[in-house]
This record gives C-alpha cells, structure tokens and sequence, in this order.
C-alpha cells in the first residue's frame, strides 16, 4: 500500500513528525523528512508547525483540536474559555485556554494559545471533564471555575450567580485541590 493511501485512510488530519514515521513504518530520519519534503511539496500535507503536519487547511479544523493537537499530550479546555461561555466572565478572551502538564504560549494561524501547567494528579481527575465528538476534552462550568481557582484563589468572576459554589466547592474536595 502507498504511503499517501495509508495517510488519507486515518480518521485523522494532524500528525507529528513522529505520527509520520510509525504511520510509514519509517526508521530513518533522511528518509522520513524526504518523504514529508515530497508531500508538503505535492500539497499532501501542510506544513502548520515545525514537525506538525495537517491533510487539510488549517481553517477547516476545529481550532480547539488543533491546539491540542500540537501538544501532543493530554490536555483539555478549560478556565476563561469555558467561562466565556458559561457568561461567567464577560470579557471574551482573545487566546483558547487550556490545561495541561506545561506551561506555554503559542500562535497558530491567527489563534493563539494559553497552556497552564497543572499538578498531574490533579490533571488527570477526569472528574467534570466532558468529550465532545471531535474527542476534544472540555471542563464542565464547575469543574472550569474550581481550575481557575486553583491557579488563582482571588480571581473575579463577573457573573456569580451563574455558579453552584457547593457543587464547585464539592469538586474541588474531589478532586483533592482542598
């Protein structure tokens, strides 16, 4: 089978440097980077990152999925992202926030991104965390709000009515934030 044919049939449209080779089955690094150089060039992939490759335009992916996507490791939305959407904050955010187990800030596209680094034993409660069809992890309102309380205990929320601080409070019992 060739190798454009075993690309196009994943259920996928990200991949790493790294995806490519065990996707090929490719072990040399000359020939892995051949490989892709020839793909970007035919307009197979596109180049969205250094070693991060997409099948599609970027602007047909969920910005989300892409985010997550170029960390390559677990995270899910969540704080102000959530809560924009909740009404809990009224100030819309330029930048998608994220969780996960590094710090980091990163544009792609015209998106930018805010990675907060979380302890992995609370990182991996999957206590209020929601996956939507796109396999995109998402924090619930509470779990959202007991997030942004554990990076920032004095943090002002604008609509605090729209919050069940008993459930959140419970949470971050749970959870082990208190």
């Amino acid at each position: 089978m060739y190798k454009i044919d075993v690309l196009l049939k994943q259920g996928r449209k990200l991949f790493h440097t790294n995806d490519l080779a065990l996707l090929w089955q490719i072990t040399n690094k000359n020939t892995l980077y051949t490989t892709i150089k020839r793909y970007v060039k035919k307009g197979i992939l596109i180049p969205i990152h250094k070693g991060f490759y997409a099948t599609v335009s970027v602007k047909k992916i969920n910005q989300i999925e892409l985010g997550i996507s170029y960390l390559h490791q677990y995270a899910y939305l969540s704080t102000e992202s959530v809560l924009v959407n909740y009404g809990v904050i009224f100030q819309k955010s330029e930048n998608i926030t994220l969780v996960g187990n590094i710090s980091k800030n990163f544009t792609i596209g015209d998106t930018k991104y805010i990675v907060r680094k979380m302890k992995d034993s609370y990182l991996f409660q999957t206590i209020g965390i929601t996956t939507d069809v796109n396999g995109v992890k998402t924090a619930t309102l509470n779990r959202a709000v007991a997030d942004l309380l554990y990076f920032n205990r004095n943090y002002y929320f604008d609509n605090r009515k729209a919050v069940n601080w008993a459930q959140v409070k419970q949470l971050q019992i749970e959870i082990g934030y208190l």
